[in-house]
């Protein structure tokens, strides 16, 4: 165990098995969210991008999606401990932002960052390791970042069914009675009934082609999966230990040999480097029924709450109000004589005339315009824009920092200009670059710079030169949000091209 962690292996408690004494399990009424937030979401681009996914922002309601999913427990039905500070999985890249935004919300989380992407299973277990690190065996409520939901009463009362189960040992998963035949989503096989309304899980199955997804819905008794899990943490342990040893040993060891940081927790990337990337359907709940030897019972609680994954436009869409027409807008939007089409803006007005089932999203750097029946086809228009390099596939033309935001206005063959904003108290690292220099302007606040081995002030309307090579910094010493104009110049302008000697965020190599 490492030292600086304060967490190990040995101190996870054993899951009860089905035939054991249920009065300790009876009494665990501890609810502890696990939110997963290392998903991309490229099918909502261009508001999605690699480094700033659905996930991070607002496409329904005033929050974004990952702060309506820590929301979601707050007033569950008495009789639970629901724990205050929420786990959340996710990756380097996001963790400022994350921070950030669950802070805008008043919520204190506790972070996992994944030094690389290995799908849901190995996050959960990481989650469930952070959860029982004090000894404690928490019930866990697993809930992807990127989903909507608009009955969250509903929610509560589905998922207080769901820890009952999960008290006794059952994993349980909220399946989602189908509305319509959907070939995005997998499926949820219900078996006999339980009490509560809850059903044993007959089995999986995988998105369905148009014609199968239409018998489901038809023959009744195959429900949408929502992603959305509820287990006692020793459980979900144990059987990943009995059903994936190599991902369970993997993870644990990363685990024990991760470091804590106040509120953030950092696994070993050796060792998670060597667990099999895997989701939570694939690597346990399609086994539970066939595994040999013990495994929990599988356990399906039904959802009705207004579940959408949002994984499309159209998605996006149908789970927004819309007028007598059927359209629905978000952002400076008009429509006139249009039906059924969507229109999303951050910044343009955006005027829709016409049209019909037509889905119209525009951002600073990139408008993407496509017919409602096509959406899914927006993850292939993203691998091209990937393929040919071009920064649309992977930032906004704003870019979010620990220290504030940075805003490209132009750019040329050997030239770029930047708005950077610095918070209050905020500094950038102490850095240098190889290939490019600086002009910086004030054109709002007060400004520390350091260049070389000078320091000095800036006010408004003052202007300092970076050369190529030079050791700087920026600083805001003041009250009021610093606001610059930075005009790069140079032979290569990437991103890549800094040298970091010290930084407040631990960005340094």
């Amino acid at each position: 165990m490492n030292e600086r962690s304060g967490v190990g292996q040995e101190v996870l408690p054993q899951a009860v098995a089905p035939d054991a004494p249920q009065s300790d399990a009876l009494a665990c009424t501890r609810i502890v969210p696990v939110v997963l937030a290392g998903g991309s979401g490229t099918r909502l681009w261009p508001m999605s991008r690699e480094h700033f996914p659905k996930q991070l922002i607002g496409v329904v309601g005033s929050d974004t999606l990952l702060q309506a999913t820590v929301r979601r427990l707050d007033g569950f039905p008495p009789g639970w401990q629901v724990a205050g500070a929420p786990i959340v999985v996710c990756g380097e890249p996001h963790r400022f932002v994350i921070a950030e935004q669950l802070h805008a919300c008043g919520m204190d989380a506790r972070l996992v960052i994944e030094p690389a992407r290995r799908d849901t299973a190995p996050a959960l277990t990481l989650g469930a390791a952070l959860a029982s690190a004090n000894g404690d065996d928490a019930i866990l409520v697993v809930m992807p970042s990127d989903h909507a939901i608009t009955d969250v009463g509903a929610l509560q009362r589905a998922l207080a069914c769901a820890a009952r189960h999960a008290q006794r040992g059952a994993i349980v998963t909220l399946g989602v009675p189908p509305r319509s035949p959907e070939t995005g989503f997998g499926y949820i096989r219900v078996g006999a009934a339980l009490e509560d309304g809850a059903h044993r899980i007959d089995g999986f199955v995988e998105k369905p082609a148009a014609e199968l997804a239409a018998q489901y819905v038809a023959q009744g008794g195959y429900w949408w999966n929502s992603g959305i899990f509820v287990m006692r943490a020793s459980v979900w342990l144990d059987a990943l230990r009995a059903l994936q040893p190599d991902m369970h040993a993997a993870c644990l060891a990363a685990f024990a040999d991760g470091q804590m940081d106040g509120t953030v927790f950092r696994p070993d990337a050796a060792a998670f480097a060597r667990t099999p990337a895997d989701s939570i359907d694939y690597a346990v709940m399609e086994r539970l029924s066939s595994s040999s030897g013990w495994a929990p019972e599988g356990v399906v609680v039904a959802l009705d709450a207004g579940w959408s994954d949002l994984g499309s436009w159209d998605a996006v869409w149908a789970a927004m109000e819309k007028d007598e027409a059927g359209n629905a807008g978000r952002g400076r939007v008009m429509f006139e004589g249009a039906v059924a089409s969507y229109a999303h803006s951050e910044g343009r007005l955006v005027a829709c005339v016409g049209t019909s089932n037509l889905v119209v999203v525009e951002t600073a750097d990139a408008v993407l315009v496509v017919d409602r029946s096509k959406v899914q086809e927006v993850k292939g228009l993203v691998s091209r824009i990937k393929a040919q390099h071009a920064p649309e596939a992977d930032e906004h033309r704003k870019v979010q920092r620990p220290w504030g935001f940075y805003d490209s206005i132009d750019h040329g063959e050997r030239f770029q200009v930047k708005r950077i904003v610095v918070t209050p108290g905020a500094r950038l690292s102490l850095q240098l670059h190889h290939h490019r220099a600086e002009h910086w302007t004030v054109v709002r606040g007060t400004a520390l710079v350091t260049r070389g081995e000078e320091s000095f002030l800036l006010s408004e309307n003052e202007s300092t030169y970076i050369p190529l090579g030079v050791r700087h910094r920026l600083e805001n010493p003041g009250k009021v949000p610093l606001e610059i104009i930075e005009v790069q110049s140079g032979a290569y302008l990437g991103e890549d091209d800094i040298v970091r000697f010290d930084d407040t965020y631990g960005r340094c190599s």
